[in-house]
This record gives structure tokens, C-alpha cells and sequence, in this order.
């Protein structure tokens, strides 16, 4: 698991959008892969002095680690989970297991810099991640979504995240952020696939990476209800709604026709998706914004 330059401006950002470092815990124990002269001009590009020099102690201080430029950001304490030894984690705990209740409601920032795609048993893990953070504090996550097979055990969609970090589940989801992994990327705002009322997909030849900001607004009990992927979750609605008018009339319509009037479009907007959907990112989905900009610092 490591920050590299867009980890690096992600972290930065977060911390102009008002997340508190203060006690941070990291899944995994971060590595900083970028060099110095790189974080130099990152730091910079937000406003913070400097030289190559202290950018260089910051990379190198804790052997690559990121724990120096964690505390150069505002952490008091920083804690790091792993299941194995070999990196030194502070704390060893297998994620796909529940923590225990003493450490609910410990840290100010969950980090996960690129490890939850490595556990199998995402659910209980992202729910980890969920308990262990004090109300107010905020939930940062750098995860894989397109042309990373073979990475972890899985890829991750928008749309889990939108439906994780719901009211319901006691958070806030404040911005999903996707790019190409390149240096130069340009970062895109990612709208909900409920407010827009289409799944959010993209087709492209490099991989992506999703940036999630989700604050935690109270103690809920997670997960009481289990989320949905929204578009099912219309149909199935009007499904009921069809099925409720039909019965009202005494209607007796074939079972296979009604399956072929509630599916054939589907099917056919996804084959025209399938054959006109161009490399890139969508604009109805998609919106570019600049992170450095101070305009974006105050839209949460």
C-alpha cells in the first residue's frame, strides 16, 4: 500500500475540505511513492513552504513510510492495521474478522490507501473501518474501479460506495473522486447513479482510481439495512406497482410477455451502451474540477 502523487493531492485536499488528522489509523502502513522534488511541488501547489530538503526527510524518515508526512499534515497518532508483521504495522488484526468494541469511535481519519480490495470479506471490513471512527471524523479511501484484474480480489464501483456511507448507516458521503492513474490526471467528480438515474459506467484504456471523502454524522447501527444496487431497486418498484394495478383489474397476462415488456429495454439500452459507449469519462456523470482550486475547498 502506498501514496503516490495523486495520494498525495488527495490527502492534501481532504485536509482544505477540514478533515482532521489528528488520530489517524491506516489500513495497512502507508509507503510515499513519489520523490522528493515531486512532493515538493505538490506541497506547494496547497500553499505549504518548504524545501527539497524537508520534502526529501519527509519520504525518507521512517524508511518510506508515511508516517512523517502524516504528522507534517496534522496527526497526533497514527495507528496502522495489517494481518501480518512484515511491513510493522502497529496493531495486527485480520480485517475480514470484527474488531472489538475498544476500538469503536478511536480515530478522526480511517484511511485505506489500498487494501480493501485485498480482503475477502469486504463487508465486515468497510464496516471496521465504519465503527473506528469517531463522529465528525471522516473516511478516506483510494480503491481500484476499471482495468485493475488481477490486483486484488476485487474492483469496486460508485456505486457500493454511495450505498455505504448513507444516513442510514450514520455518514456523509461528501465527494467520490475517479482518474486514470497518470501523473497528470485530471480528477472527475462522480454524480450518484440515484440522482441521475443511470448506472455510472466508463469504458477506457488505463486503469482508474476512485477517491471517497465520507464523514461520520452519528452512531448507527450499520448495515441494518443491506444496500441495494439502486437501478434494481426501481425496477423492482415498478415491478410492484405493476403487479398491484394488474391484480386491481384482473388482469391475466402471460408471465412470459410481462418478462419480455418489463426487460426488453433494458436489454437494449445495455447492447446500444455496449456497442456506442465511447473511451472515457461521460460528462452526464462525469464532472472535471480542479482540486487546488480554493473555490473547491469550501463545497462540502
Amino acid at each position: 500500500m502506498g501514496l503516490d502523487l495523486n495520494g498525495v493531492r488527495f490527502l492534501l485536499y481532504a485536509q482544505k475540505l477540514g478533515v482532521d488528522f489528528g488520530q489517524t489509523a491506516t489500513l495497512g502502513r502507508q509507503s510515499l511513492d513519489l520523490n522528493k522534488y515531486e512532493l515538493r511541488k505538490i506541497l506547494k501547489s496547497y500553499g505549504y513552504s518548504g524545501d527539497t530538503k524537508q520534502s526529501g526527510a519527509l519520504i525518507t524518515q521512517n524508511g518510506g513510510y508515511a508516517e512523517a508526512f502524516l504528522t507534517y499534515i496534522g496527526a497526533k497518532v497514527i495507528h496502522s492495521y495489517d494481518y501480518s508483521s512484515y511491513e510493522g504495522a502497529t496493531h495486527l488484526h485480520d480485517m475480514n474478522t470484527e474488531i472489538s468494541a475498544d476500538l469503536y469511535n478511536k480515530y478522526t481519519v480511517l484511511l485505506d490507501g489500498g487494501s480493501l480490495e485485498h480482503i475477502f470479506n469486504f463487508p465486515i471490513a468497510i464496516k471496521n473501518c465504519m465503527e473506528m471512527l469517531r463522529t465528525g471524523g471522516h473516511f478516506l479511501g483510494i480503491t481500484p474501479a476499471n482495468n485493475f484484474m488481477g490486483h486484488g480480489l476485487y474492483q469496486f464501483s460508485p456505486e457500493l460506495y454511495y450505498n455505504i456511507f448513507t444516513p442510514q448507516n450514520g455518514f456523509k458521503l461528501m465527494k467520490i473522486i475517479a482518474f486514470e492513474d497518470k501523473p497528470s490526471a485530471t480528477w472527475y467528480l462522480v454524480k450518484d447513479p440515484k440522482e441521475v438515474k443511470k448506472r455510472i459506467q466508463v469504458v477506457n484504456r488505463r486503469p482508474i482510481y476512485l477517491l471517497i471523502i465520507a464523514q461520520k454524522t452519528a452512531r448507527a447501527s450499520i448495515f441494518d439495512t443491506t444496500p441495494q444496487q439502486s437501478d434494481y431497486v426501481t425496477a423492482w418498484n415498478q415491478d410492484q406497482r405493476e403487479s398491484n394495478t394488474e391484480s386491481q383489474n384482473g388482469l391475466n397476462r402471460p408471465q412470459l410477455a410481462a418478462w419480455i415488456k418489463r426487460n426488453l429495454p433494458f436489454f437494449m439500452v445495455s447492447m446500444i451502451k455496449t456497442i456506442m459507449i465511447g473511451a472515457g469519462f461521460n460528462r452526464r456523470y462525469f464532472e472535471p474540477f480542479n482540486p487546488l482550486s480554493p473555490l473547491e475547498w469550501t463545497k462540502n
